[in-house]
């Protein structure tokens, strides 16, 4: 089905139906069945609200976390290196995506202050 126009509630078109469903109406969609030769007026609904907290400290994947690695953690060190970090000499820390960082669970190596 391709849909054909999509309208908001306050739009022409939508009054009787934000009349019946009020807030919870959240936008009324025509749509072309092909198959069955009809057209269709669909709606999409709130059924379900609950509070939550916007993340505002979310980290992207792809930001270059800094992570501390003991000289003599060689294994480590390779394994690292594998999932394609680098070395940065003036920081004397290794860098590696946010991603890698919680794949290899290393979260805990992360240097916060740089």
């Amino acid at each position: 089905m391709k849909t054909i126009k999509v309208i908001q509630p306050g739009e022409p078109g939508t009054k009787k139906l934000a009349q019946r469903y009020g807030n919870k109406l959240i936008c009324v969609r025509y749509r072309h069945d092909p198959l069955n030769e009809r057209k269709l007026k669909t709606i999409e609904l709130v059924i379900e609200e609950h509070e939550c907290q916007a993340s505002s400290e979310k980290i992207p994947m792809n930001k270059i976390m800094h992570i501390k690695i003991a000289f003599e953690e060689t294994q480590l060190r390779n394994r690292v290196k594998g999932m394609g970090g680098r070395w940065n000499p003036n920081l004397k820390a290794w860098q590696l995506p946010y991603g890698i960082v919680l794949k290899m669970k290393l979260e805990e190596r992360i240097i916060k202050d740089i």
